[in-house]
């Protein structure tokens, strides 16, 4: 029964692997003496009732004049705004767009101008009154004529309604646009720094031992991330490690995960992300680790500035700045545990 309860769980209820619910799970239904057929009938509705509360304000088709409108995105545009990001010089991982998509479609805003793309910005809604701003684009003919102003308030608008009154929403917006994302409430509580370059090996300095990490330790990774990362992320973090190419490694103190790496293959190289450290020495192990795996690719690695020995070990590994993003919050921002946090996961989606 154990196994057939987390089996459910895991497949039909991605966001609440928890040990604490598959043992209440369990436990209910052997109270309750449930048959299969009743228990995938209970977690169904209430899988229902999360995507309904996640989804609770829908986008209504915004009309602009002249042509112009915002709406949803339809599922053939991803590949176009994923264009537009290469093109901007944001080197997207393969794939990172699809799997926000996987998971919610209705977070892809598109502006138009008739049938064709314009611009587009996405709004994620992380749970637990969190969402995160990214992705905001309107090509390069139509700037200047405040259309993206209207894009992106529209955009800011429908992801609070979405969070409701107490929710906070995160963005890292390029340093040029600092000031009109204050204008729109933002305020600034640190920056991003994406050190880039190649990495050294390592390995044969380093005397903590690295472990390769699978889909099997996504809850101890959960766990790591806690504190980290405002609110708990387990099925966009799942479906964020578990593609082509992905990479990921962990170092473990008193039998316990203490720290991981993740890297991801991109348009050129690999980005780093998300990578958690409880100290300096494992993440220099977990960095070794994939500067051995990373033999001869360029990598990106986006650090919160705020967390001096990340970026110390950055610069040791000869890691040059090239881009910076400003982390803002609209309403409150939520404690972050930086000193842990080695890299954010993504410029896009938090």
């Amino acid at each position: 029964m154990v196994q057939l309860v987390r089996y459910v769980v895991v497949c039909l209820h991605p966001g609440m692997l928890r040990r604490e619910i598959t043992n209440a799970l369990r436990l209910t239904c052997e109270a309750q003496r449930w048959k299969i057929g009743e228990l995938l009938s209970f977690i169904r509705d209430d899988r229902r009732a999360v995507d309904q509360r996640v989804r609770r304000v829908h986008v209504k088709k915004l009309v602009l004049g002249q042509g112009l409108s915002i709406d949803q995105m339809k599922a053939r545009e991803v590949a176009i705004l994923d264009e537009w990001a290469a093109a901007e010089g944001w080197n997207p991982g393969l794939g990172d767009l699809d799997v926000a998509w996987g998971l919610q479609p209705d977070a892809f805003i598109a502006l138009r101008n008739g049938d064709e793309l314009v611009g587009a910005g996405t709004i994620f809604d992380h749970g637990g009154s969190y969402g995160f701003m990214g992705l905001f684009i309107v090509i390069p003919a139509l700037r200047g004529q405040g259309l993206g102003e209207q894009l992106w308030t529209v955009r800011r608008d429908l992801l609070r309604e979405r969070l409701g009154p107490d929710g906070s929403i995160g963005m890292d917006g390029v340093l040029a646009l600092e000031a009109f994302y204050a204008r729109g409430g933002f305020i600034e509580a640190d920056k991003d720094v994406r050190m880039e370059g190649y990495l050294p090996s390592l390995r044969r300095h380093e005397t903590t031992e690295v472990s390769v990490l699978t889909l099997d330790d996504l809850e101890a990774m959960v766990g790591v991330e806690a504190g980290t990362f405002p609110v708990d992320r387990t099925a966009f973090l799942r479906a964020w490690i578990d593609r082509p190419g992905v990479l990921m490694a962990g170092v473990s103190s008193n039998g316990h995960l203490s720290s991981f790496v993740v890297a991801r293959p991109c348009r050129q190289g690999f980005k780093i992300g998300p990578f958690v450290a409880s100290s300096q020495l494992e993440a220099r192990s977990l960095v070794a680790w994939l500067g051995d795996e990373l033999d001869g690719e360029r990598v990106q690695w986006d650090i919160p500035s705020m967390n001096d020995d990340a970026m110390g070990l950055a610069r040791d590994l000869t890691l040059s700045p090239s881009f910076a993003c400003a982390r803002m919050y609209l309403g409150q921002a939520p404690p972050t545990d930086v000193g842990r946090l080695y890299g954010v996961t993504s410029f896009e989606f938090g």
